[in-house]
């Protein structure tokens, strides 16, 4: 009954904070379009507001590590394994300029669709063949217009919180774009909010490690299916280890408790 009740708050919570936050995002647009072309303020801004939801649950706490890998000034296809919607909100707390690969389907929601626009993230309706053409092009833009891209290459969350296969759309755009890839591996969102349903589980030590850029010059070469397998080893040997800390971590807690 305590995880309903809790959820309800957080869900009402998300509402009315995004009611509140979504004309400021609007203002911003408005003030800064003609001058900031990426948008990186409003990136800046709603990255502030989707860290607010974690902030203030109590039930969810975030832990980064390597932070100092990403280069400012450096332009990045950012892959990430996907275990929950709450990855979205998690990956905001990077605080890193970037532009979301996500599902057309999320454009359609109130506010979060109309705050996604606004960004000019990149939407992709994963049965048309079409689609994918489009989402490509606009993202090898996107990179030439000194923007990274954030995407999820397996396409879809994780049922079991393992990291799945990997589609090759994202080292496609790496090699088009020659530019570096960076990946990002997260755990515990899929403890704190399951793919199926909308309660929330008990409390959860999040952890996201950014790991060592792989430079365009390791990948050139080489087609772009070897290529996401070559990252998916090196992220799911990274995963196994997080994972180990995570429970670790929790071992300590309850030994502690004891």
């Amino acid at each position: 009954m305590y995880l309903i009740i809790v959820s309800l708050l957080v869900w009402i919570f998300v509402i009315i904070i995004g009611a509140f936050m979504f004309p400021i995002a609007m203002i911003i647009w408005a003030v800064t379009f003609p001058f900031d072309k990426r948008l990186k303020l409003l990136h800046l801004f709603s990255s502030f507001w989707g860290s607010i939801y974690i902030w203030m649950n109590p039930l969810w706490k975030t832990t980064f590590y390597g932070r100092e890998k990403i280069n400012p000034d450096r332009t990045y296809v950012m892959v990430c394994n996907h275990q929950s919607l709450l990855d979205i909100l998690v990956l905001y707390q990077l605080f890193s300029h970037y532009k979301w690969v996500a599902k057309a389907e999320l454009f359609r929601i109130p506010v979060l669709g109309w705050n996604m626009r606004i960004n000019r993230y990149i939407k992709v309706n994963r049965n048309s063949k079409r689609s994918h053409i489009y989402m490509m092009k606009q993202c090898e833009r996107t990179l030439k217009n000194g923007s990274s891209i954030m995407i999820f290459p397996e396409g879809t969350r994780s049922i079991d919180g393992a990291i799945h296969s990997f589609k090759d759309g994202a080292f496609k755009v790496a090699k088009r774009g020659k530019v570096d890839i960076l990946p990002i591996i997260l755990n515990g969102t899929s403890n704190s909010l399951p793919k199926s349903g909308f309660i929330m589980k008990n409390s959860q030590n999040i952890r996201i490690q950014i790991l060592d850029p792989i430079p365009y010059a390791s990948f050139a070469e080489l087609n772009t299916k070897d290529v996401a397998e070559k990252v998916r080893e090196y992220m799911v040997g990274h995963f196994e280890k997080l994972k180990s800390t995570n429970n670790i971590q929790v071992t300590n807690i309850v030994a502690h408790q004891k």
